[in-house]
């Protein structure tokens, strides 16, 4: 395509000084012209800049002059320009080119349009200018979908198994006897000195008044002590004392109550039993008769329940260990314990293809002409648009995602997503799997909503797998593992990051302390764009900057130059 514009244009540009040549001259002369632009732009480029490729360059420029005065530019440039040869010559060629009014651009833009919707219907197998051609649908874009990471586990999983035991209550009564002793402070005639028990085993525990020595009456006849006898002393003592007379003994009941958990010894000391809870299974009556002693106590007995656990092997790999298309990338323990019981292996697999409608056609065959004489075009597939179109978006890219206060590019944020090892409940399946439809059902089943948020985002290719973590471990086992991704605005972010790191030696850190930041403006610039693949991305750009029809580019150009000849009368 490039070579017909620059054939057509040296043509039109070049005016008389062409009709002085013989047409084969002229045909040469546009090729190789055609040939040398394009090698030169090439190497442009791809060449880095250096001063010594810049004619007549010096290190003190003439030009310099007109930094403190931009304007005496433009005045000798205005006086310089009648004279110059090279000005003249683009001036009447300017001046000579065709002229079109607006209507009729719109007119062979609408008759474009209308051929473009079925070129095939207007061209039936034949070319632009009636010789015999072929035109045949362009084939589906070569860009890759893409990969996916998926994950599985291998290790050892818990099994549990509930197990009990029961505390009965021991209760024992021991009766003994007390004998209990009068005795007085002073002594006297009817009882002996309280000074005579011994204090190690008598107490004393109470007191009455002594007989009275004297009575009065009341006018009514009734009597009082008006000169009470001396007050006596009750001690009352464990055993009966030598030569004391025992008023009366008294029995005494000692209660002991202790758990008997003889039973839950062997539970107890399983390292692989857990979290015992403990509830009251016997309660009624809480007044029971023990040894015809009544005996109160809230409760009799205690059942003892435990979550006893055993190493059980495990592996669900082996769907995706079965997949030709899927390989095994990487293999880490997520327990970060020795030894390791827990591993996650990481498999790489394609996405599925998704074809496209095709809605560009080439023709062999084409044939051009000017004033009679007609060149067939060669054409050649250009190879490069893809690349280059990709390395102008990495760099709009790069400018709409400068941070200023950090000064780093292409900055992502860190997202995360649980799953059980070995569960059914997997909240990030992500890229690769479908979601399950309704996002209640899935917070139901305990996926929170920006769970369900990563999931859609790395379906749409935004996001990086930076690794995985244990969040919750039961005997060194991991029971859930929390995935880490770094989200980025765009697909071209994502591959521009995760390629860029492996460039640079800059691996994502472990997954707990990730924080997805971004290059720095050195390390931006140390990156090779063209030594990454972007086939991921290739077909959302070349769609997006999709260009004109060829066959439609190609009508229009041909009737632009015959309408030009038919106004000159040539």
């Amino acid at each position: 395509m490039t070579r017909r514009v620059l054939a057509v244009l040296a043509l039109l540009l070049a005016g008389p000084a062409l009709a002085q040549s013989s047409t084969d001259a002229a045909r040469a002369d546009g090729k190789a012209f055609a040939r040398e632009a394009a090698a030169a732009a090439r190497a442009a480029a791809t060449t880095d800049p250096d001063d010594n490729r810049l004619p007549h360059y010096t290190g003190d420029p003439v030009q310099s002059d007109y930094w403190g005065d931009p304007d005496r530019m433009s005045r000798e440039a205005a006086s310089a320009a009648s004279g110059n040869e090279a000005y003249r010559a683009m001036r009447d060629s300017m001046d000579r080119r065709a002229r079109f009014e607006a209507d009729e651009l719109d007119a062979v833009i609408a008759r474009s349009e209308t051929i473009s919707e079925d070129p095939l219907a207007y061209t039936s197998g034949m070319s632009v200018t009636g010789t015999e051609g072929r035109c045949v649908p362009l084939p589906p874009g070569s860009a890759s979908p893409g990969t996916y990471q998926a994950t599985c586990n291998t290790g050892y999983e818990l099994e549990s198994e509930p197990r009990s035991c029961t505390i009965p209550l021991g209760v024992e009564v021991e009766t003994q006897t007390d004998f209990l002793y009068y005795c007085s402070p002073f002594g006297s005639d009817e009882y002996p000195d309280c000074a005579g028990l011994p204090s190690g085993t008598c107490a004393r525990t109470g007191s009455h008044p002594g007989a009275c020595l004297q009575w009065s009456a009341n006018p009514d006849g009734t009597q009082w002590c008006s000169e009470p006898g001396d007050p006596v002393h009750e001690y009352t003592c464990s055993q009966q004392i030598p030569g004391w007379t025992a008023e009366m003994a008294i029995p005494r009941h000692t209660v002991t109550t202790h758990r008997d958990e003889s039973a839950c010894t062997d539970l107890a000391a399983n390292t692989m039993c857990l979290d015992p809870v403990e509830t009251c299974s016997d309660s009624a009556p809480e007044t029971r008769l023990i040894d015809g002693v009544a005996v109160t106590q809230p409760c009799w007995a205690w059942t003892r329940d435990y979550t006893c656990y055993r190493y059980k092997p495990a592996n669900d790999c082996g769907p995706l260990a079965a997949r030709e298309d899927c390989h095994q990338v990487s293999e880490q323990c997520i327990t970060e314990e020795e030894p390791c019981r827990t591993f996650e292996r990481v498999y790489e697999c394609p996405l599925p293809e998704e074809l496209k409608p095709v809605d560009q056609y080439i023709c062999d065959g084409d044939v051009y002409c000017i004033d009679g004489s007609c060149e067939t075009i060669e054409r050649q597939a250009n190879t490069e648009f893809k690349d280059a179109v990709t390395a102008l978006h990495s760099l709009a890219q790069a400018n709409r995602e400068f941070d200023e206060d950090t000064l780093t590019l292409f900055k992502g944020e860190r997202e995360t997503c649980h799953s059980k090892v070995f569960g059914v409940i997997n909240c990030c399946k992500g890229k690769g799997f479908p979601l399950i439809p309704g996002i209640s059902l899935l917070v139901a089943l305990g996926c929170n909503r920006e769970e369900i948020l990563l999931h859609q985002r790395d379906a749409q290719g935004l996001c990086a797998y930076v690794g995985t973590y244990c969040s919750d471990k039961i005997l060194g086992v991991c029971v859930t593992k929390k995935k880490v991704y770094c989200c980025f605005e765009s697909k071209l972010t994502r591959i521009i990051q995760e390629q860029g790191r492996a460039q640079l030696g800059k691996p994502w850190a472990k997954p707990k302390r990730e924080q997805c930041a971004g290059f720095t403006v050195e390390e931006f610039a140390q990156l090779d764009l063209s030594r990454m693949d972007f086939s991921e991305v290739y077909a959302e750009f070349t769609d997006a900057a999709r260009l004109p029809d060829e066959l439609e580019a190609a009508t229009q150009i041909q009737q632009k130059i015959e309408d030009y000849y038919a106004r000159a009368g040539t």
